[in-house]
């Protein structure tokens, strides 16, 4: 019981629990606010876990090039757009934009309407043609 009380050592728990708190702070970001995927993980998300995949371009851009699989949705429109196309909420989704900032956005949105895993393509598009990965015109 002296170890707790021992002045210097108040201090290297202190730091413990600092550097833990660290440590521990991107897990539960990422478990608040969705996950963040590269474009290696969001192709295993697609290839392996069959996830959905929600394009919130413009659909000008969509036609230019999207993510194999992708389906158009308008950032305005996305629950309407969700319900249309009757994207089953048990697979895991992952939502692409140009550079991550708009699916990080409706990323809350997407979470009330049930699904279960939802993912963010981190630098979008911009990210997934860096990582010379296919585009379907």
């Amino acid at each position: 019981m002296n170890f707790l009380t021992q002045t210097d050592n108040l201090a290297l728990i202190a730091l413990l629990l600092v550097s833990g708190a660290a440590l521990f702070l991107p897990t539960l970001s990422s478990l608040i606010s969705g996950k963040g995927l590269s474009p290696t993980e969001a192709t295993i998300w697609i290839n392996r876990r069959k996830a959905h995949v929600l394009d919130l371009r413009s659909e000008e851009a969509f036609k230019i090039g999207h993510l194999p699989g992708a389906k158009l949705a308008d950032v305005a429109k996305i629950e309407a757009a969700i319900e249309a196309l009757k994207l089953d909420r048990k697979r895991p989704l992952v939502l692409v934009c140009d550079t991550g900032a708009h699916s990080r956005k409706a990323l809350a949105q997407v979470q009330k309407l049930g699904f279960v895993e939802v993912g963010v393509l981190e630098g979008g598009v911009q990210a997934w043609k860096t990582s010379a990965l296919p585009l379907v015109k």
